[in-house]
C-alpha cells in the first residue's frame, strides 16, 4: 500500500480551475487520501477492507475469523446448474449475507467494490460477473440456465420496459458502461440467465441484474451469485465480497452457505462433474508450511521465530510455531489473501511489516557471474555461420494467422499427435497443435507459429522485387502444445533458411545446410571416415505436404528427425499460397537437441 496524495475536492478543483472557481462551487475541504493498492490485494479495494487491514497492522484488532452460519445449507437454498450453461458460462458460485445494515456510505462502497472487482480480477466480466439481490423479493431454490434470447423476458435494472434478450442487446448498445460487455455473449445462440422458483429473472449475466430484486438501503438479506468461465477467479471474488461486507451483518463475519447442484446431464470438466453438489462459500483457511530460517535469510534479517510470526500476523496472516520444530512455521492463509501462494509471498509480507526502509543493503556472499544461456549462445553461433554463407537474417512476428501457418503451407493440425512431442521431444513435425490466441482482435494474429517457414515465405512475398537470388534465414522460437507442461505448451528454438530464384538451386541451399552442420560438429553419413570424430546425419525421404513429393527429405540424427529440407510445392508458392511464383528451396531444423550432442 502506497500513499499517493493527500488532498480534497476543493484542492483538486483549485489546481484545475483556480481557487476562485473552487470557492464559487462551494466544494468540500474534507481530507481525501489517495492510495495505490497492489493489483493482487483485492481485500484493499474497499474502505472496509482497507480500514480492517490498517487496524490489524497497527495491532488494534485481531484478524477476523470468517465462518459459515451453519454447516449445511437450508434445504431450499440451492442453485441448480443446467447442462446448457456449459457452452457459454459453465460455473456459478453463491452465498447469502443475513441481517446486513446498509447506510448510504456502506451501500456505495458495496457497489464500488463490485465495479473494481469487475475491472480487475474479473477481467471486465469476461471471467466472472457479480450479481447481488434482495433475497426477500425472491423465492428459492434457484436455477441457472442458458436459453435462446427470445425466451428470456424481464425488466432490467433501473428500467421500466420488459425486454427479451434481443431487445436488451439493442437497448443497451448505446449505454455508456454496459455496451462494453455485450460482445461477451451477443453472438452466442443462448444467453445465461438465473431464475428463482417462480421463474422470476434475477440476472442475465454478465450484462445486468433484474429490477425485481434490486438492492435498496432497506435491504437486510443479500443473495450473491457469480457466474464465471474461470471457477478459481469466481471463488476468490465471492470470498472477497462476503469477507468485506459480512462485518455489517447482525453476526459479523458470518455467511450463510448455498448449495450448487450440477445437473445429471451436465457435461463434466476438470473442475466439476455431472450431479456434483458443492457448498459455497468455502471459508476455510489454506494451510502452508515454511522454514523460518529460509524466510529470514531471504531478507538477511536476524529475527527470532516469534518476531517472524508477529510480522506476518500484522499482515493479517495467522500463523503459529510448530511445537516440535521451532524452525517450522505453520501458516493459515485467510480467504482475503489469495495473493499468498509461495514462500516468496511470505517473504514479501515480512519485508512490508518490517519496513522496506529498515532493510540494510548488503553485498551477497555468493558470486553469481553473468553468462549466456546455452541455447542463446548456440543461436548466436548459428546466426554468424548462416550470415557467413551469404544469407540475410529476417525477424518475423511469432504470431501468425491460421491460414498462413497451415492452409497456405498445405499442412493440417493433428490432435492425435498431441502426445507425440512428449515421447519424442526433439522430433520435427509439421502437424503440431498450435497455441490459439483467445479473442484475437486481428485476423493476422490468431495463433503462435509452429513453423518458421511461413514467416520467411511472407518476407519473400513482400520482397520478390529484390535482386535475385534471395537468400534469407531466421533463428527463433516456435510454440507447440505440450500436455505435460504446466501452461500446456513449450517453446522450441529453430533455424530456417530459404533460397529463391528464377531457377531451382537446391544444391546451393543443401550446401548451406552442410556448412551449418559441419560447424555444429556433424558430417554427412556417406562422407564419414574411420578417423572422423564428428557425429553424422543423413537425409531420409519425407512426405511433408509443403514440399514437392520426391524432392524433399527429413534431416535425421541418431534416428531422430530434427528437420526437413526440399523444394517448396507450387501451391505454397502460387496465388493460393504466398504468391511468390519463384522456384524456392527451404530447410528448417530444431536446434535444441544439439545442446545434448555438442
Amino acid at each position: 500500500l502506497e500513499l499517493d496524495d493527500v488532498t480534497s475536492d476543493f484542492d483538486i478543483a483549485a489546481k484545475e480551475r483556480g481557487k476562485e472557481a473552487a470557492e464559487a462551487q462551494g466544494l468540500s475541504k474534507r481530507t481525501i487520501y489517495k492510495v495505490d493498492v497492489p493489483a493482487n490485494r483485492y481485500d484493499l479495494l474497499c474502505l472496509e477492507g482497507l480500514v480492517r487491514a490498517l487496524r490489524v497492522f497497527k495491532g488494534r484488532m485481531e484478524p477476523p475469523t470468517y465462518k459459515l452460519s451453519q454447516k449445511d445449507p437450508e434445504p431450499n437454498m440451492r442453485m441448480t446448474v443446467a447442462a446448457s450453461t456449459a457452452q457459454i458460462r459453465p460455473f456459478v458460485v453463491c452465498a447469502i449475507l443475513r441481517g446486513v445494515t446498509f447506510n448510504q456510505d456502506r451501500y456505495q462502497s458495496f457497489i464500488d467494490l463490485q465495479d473494481k472487482l469487475h475491472q480487475n480480477i474479473c477481467r471486465k466480466r469476461s471471467l466472472c460477473a457479480i450479481g447481488t439481490h434482495d433475497l426477500s423479493t425472491l423465492k428459492p431454490p434457484f436455477t441457472y440456465e442458458a436459453l435462446p434470447p427470445k425466451d428470456i423476458r424481464f425488466v432490467p435494472l433501473n428500467q421500466t420496459e420488459e425486454m427479451d434478450g434481443n431487445r436488451l442487446m439493442e437497448a443497451f448498445s448505446t449505454h455508456q458502461q454496459l455496451k462494453n460487455y455485450l460482445p461477451i455473449i451477443r453472438d452466442s445462440p443462448v444467453y445465461p440467465v438465473i431464475f428463482d422458483s417462480n421463474r422470476v429473472v434475477l440476472s442475465l449475466p454478465p450484462i445486468i441484474n433484474g429490477e425485481h430484486s434490486k438492492i435498496k438501503l432497506e435491504t437486510k438479506d443479500v443473495f450473491i451469485e457469480m457466474t464465471a468461465t474461470d471457477l478459481t477467479k469466481a471463488q476468490i471474488t465471492l470470498n472477497t465480497v462476503v469477507a468485506m461486507f459480512s462485518e455489517h451483518c447482525d453476526n459479523p463475519f458470518t455467511v450463510e452457505p448455498v448449495e450448487v447442484v450440477y445437473a445429471d446431464d451436465y457435461p463434466g470438466n476438470f473442475f466439476v462433474q455431472p450431479g456434483q453438489k458443492i457448498v459455497y462459500p468455502r471459508l476455510d483457511p489454506r494451510p502452508m508450511e515454511s522454514k523460518i530460517d529460509k524466510l529470514k535469510s531471504a531478507l538477511s534479517l536476524d529475527l527470532t521465530p516469534d518476531e517472524v510470526r508477529s510480522l506476518l500476523r500484522r499482515m493479517s496472516v495467522h500463523c503459529e510455531l510448530d511445537k516440535k520444530d521451532a524452525n517450522l512455521l505453520r501458516v493459515d492463509v485467510p480467504i482475503t489473501r489469495s495473493d499468498i501462494m509461495h514462500d516468496c509471498d511470505l517473504v514479501e509480507d515480512i519485508a512490508i511489516a518490517y519496513g522496506y526502509n529498515n532493510l540494510k543493503m548488503e553485498v551477497p556472499m555468493t558470486f553469481a557471474g553473468a553468462a549466456e544461456q546455452p541455447i542463446v549462445r548456440l543461436s548466436d553461433m548459428v546466426r554468424v555461420e548462416m550470415a557467413n554463407t551469404g544469407y540475410v537474417e529476417a525477424l518475423n512476428w511469432a504470431l501468425v494467422s491460421r491460414k498462413e501457418n497451415f492452409t497456405n503451407m498445405r499442412r493440417e493440425e493433428k490432435p492425435e499427435d498431441l502426445w507425440r512431442i512428449v515421447s519424442q521431444p526433439h522430433e520435427y513435425s509439421p502437424s503440431m497443435m498450435a497455441v490459439q490466441i483467445r479473442e484475437s482482435s486481428c485476423k493476422d494474429f490468431e495463433i503462435v507459429r509452429t513453423s518458421m517457414l511461413p514467416g520467411l515465405l511472407k518476407t519473400m512475398s513482400c520482397n520478390k522485387g529484390q535482386e535475385l537470388p534471395v537468400r534469407i534465414f531466421e533463428v527463433g522460437d516456435v510454440v507447440v502444445q505440450e500436455p505435460t507442461k504446466e501452461v500446456g505448451s513449450r517453446n522450441v528454438r529453430r533455424v530456417a533458411a530459404l533460397y529463391s530464384s528464377t531457377k531451382s538451386a537446391f544444391s546451393v541451399l543443401h550446401g548451406a545446410l552442410d556448412q551449418l552442420m559441419y560447424t555444429l560438429q556433424f558430417e554427412p553419413e556417406h562422407e564419414r571416415t574411420e578417423k572422423s570424430k564428428r557425429k553424422t546425419y543423413t537425409l531420409v525421404p519425407s512426405e511433408d505436404p509443403s514440399f514437392i513429393k520426391g524432392m524433399q527429405a527429413h534431416i535425421v540424427v541418431d534416428g531422430c528427425n530434427i528437420g526437413v529440407i526440399g523444394e517448396l510445392h507450387p501451391q505454397v508458392l502460387g496465388n493460393k499460397g504466398f504468391d511468390i511464383n519463384l522456384a524456392t528451396s527451404a530447410f528448417e531444423i530444431n536446434l535444441e537437441p544439439f545442446l545434448d550432442w555438442l
